[in-house]
């Protein structure tokens, strides 16, 4: 049996690829641990003399929990309407089998080659004559509406590797059509359901464009665009900008920490057939 040459040149690449994704975000916590002081005086990659928390404190002070709650609340319900109408639309597209149903997949995917850049003066003028500009609804519509295509491509690949015996055994049983999709597909598919979760959190939580355009007063702000609001106020305050990028992405790391694995599963599922 003859031993595999260790590949030399994908190692020293792969580090290399980790210390330019770590020195950021290095550079982004210590940073936001250092005195507004000590900034201009110290090495911006040594460890602060004197590690203060003002630059939180004052992030907080300044209606940082109001602009976390809107972000919360539009990745919440913008995420949850987007599972729910993907699942079911993922399981009618894959159990009727008709023609109608692979020319409604067709439609669904067109979505994905449409840039949301190209949509954004009519989204913009739609929500204007519907009267929910300067809202959260401003924000979450788009966000489903946007989310539902790649999503529905996800859960697709997914409901079609479920057995056909199943299905057919839960009819047997006099099971019904939402019966099936409570208690055989959510069950299976909950791998995509983490995937699809996870990947449109972080597409609406990291979202600048929709509440830029879309939203006006500080009430409704969210984080992505709170933060270029933090830059402004505190321009000369480095320490405290990087504080409140620090803390935006605290909820979003965790979530990606928790269901990593099922990311890439879901992501990859079905596309090497």
């Amino acid at each position: 049996m003859q031993r595999k040459r260790p590949n030399i040149l994908g190692g020293l690449g792969g580090w290399l690829w980790l210390l330019v994704t770590i020195v950021p975000i290095y550079y982004i916590v210590i940073t936001s641990l250092r005195p507004q002081s000590d900034y201009y005086d110290e090495n911006p990659l040594s460890i602060p003399s004197n590690p203060s928390l003002d630059p939180y404190r004052l992030v907080l002070e300044n209606e940082f929990v109001m602009y976390l709650t809107n972000s919360v609340v539009v990745t919440a319900v913008a995420v949850a309407a987007i599972l729910a109408v993907s699942l079911m639309a993922s399981y009618y597209l894959v159990r009727a089998g008709t023609r109608l149903a692979q020319r409604t997949l067709q439609l669904i995917l067109l979505g994905i080659a449409i840039p949301l850049q190209a949509t954004i003066i009519p989204v913009y003028y739609l929500v204007v004559e519907i009267g929910l500009y300067d809202t959260l609804w401003a924000l979450i519509l788009p966000y489903i509406a946007f989310g539902i295509p790649i999503s529905v491509l996800i859960m697709v690949n997914f409901v079609r590797d479920i057995p056909v015996e199943l299905f057919e055994s839960m009819r047997v049983d006099g099971t019904g059509e939402w019966g099936v999709l409570l208690r055989l597909v959510v069950p299976l598919a909950r791998p995509a359901l983490m995937t699809v979760g996870i990947y449109q959190a972080l597409q609406v939580w990291n979202g600048f464009l929709f509440p830029l355009v879309l939203t006006q007063s500080s009430e409704v702000r969210v984080l992505p665009l709170s933060l270029w609001s933090y830059q402004g106020e505190f321009s000369t305050n480095v320490p405290a900008v990087l504080a409140a990028v620090t803390l935006s992405v605290m909820p979003i790391l965790a979530a990606y920490i928790v269901g990593r694995r099922q990311l890439v599963s879901g992501l990859t599922a079905g596309f090497g057939k």
